[in-house]
């Protein structure tokens, strides 16, 4: 595992650890989580592609709803709270490829993208609300990509990318409701390679974030 994602996993859990063997007066929950998250790729211009000699504009057509699943530990001390997480992840983007000086219609192509996201949120909470934020490691596990159907496109993912997260939660007996945006520090789609060039559209990508935890103490 990449030096980046072990520091990340021993500052959250380091700290969980050490509330237990000082043995403060913390309130610790485990639980497990699901729900939904939607990209946000801001992309207003294609990717201009040089394949068989010819030039192809390579665009976001439609960003899928995706899922998430994983696990949230919650320690309150007062009014503070922190909130490490491991959660699996998965999105899926249409991309839209046609030949730039042809007016036939475009192919439509899909990818399907699988990560390990470990938030470390640090945030305030106020009776059953709380105010959250902190850092998001993102590590690579899988992809697949009906692009492969073109003999001189490859993947080249980072394996680990980071970004933050930010948002509004509600704690209800056992139950954690939760609504996040997050923002990265990658441009998105600097995974595409044809022919050996490296291509990345302007933006960074973000995405919207609701899930529901079911907790114990």
């Amino acid at each position: 595992m990449a030096q980046p994602v072990k520091s990340f996993f021993l500052l959250g859990f380091t700290f969980i650890l050490a509330l237990f063997a000082v043995k403060v007066d913390a309130q610790i929950k485990f639980g497990a989580k699901g729900g939904l998250c939607t990209y946000d790729l801001g992309v207003n211009e294609a990717i201009r592609v040089i394949y068989n000699s010819d030039q192809f504009a390579l665009n976001v057509q439609d960003a899928r709803y995706g899922y998430h699943a994983g696990i949230v530990i919650q320690a309150r001390i007062g009014s503070f709270v922190i909130q490490p997480e491991v959660i699996f992840n998965s999105n899926s983007v249409d991309y839209s490829f046609q030949e730039v000086s042809q007016s036939t219609p475009s192919n439509v192509f899909t990818e399907r993208y699988q990560n390990l996201d470990i938030p470390l949120l640090l945030g305030l909470k106020a009776g059953p609300l709380r105010l959250m934020a902190g850092p998001v490691g993102h590590y690579f596990l899988s992809s697949s990509s009906e692009l492969f159907e073109f003999e001189d496109y490859a993947q080249k993912f980072d394996d680990v990318t980071f970004g933050w997260q930010a948002g509004i939660g509600l704690d209800l007996l056992n139950l954690m409701l939760d609504i996040r945006y997050e923002g990265n520090f990658y441009t998105f789609g600097d995974h595409i390679v044809f022919r050996g060039q490296s291509y990345a559209f302007d933006n960074s990508p973000a995405r919207l974030l609701a899930s529901l935890a079911i907790t114990i103490k």
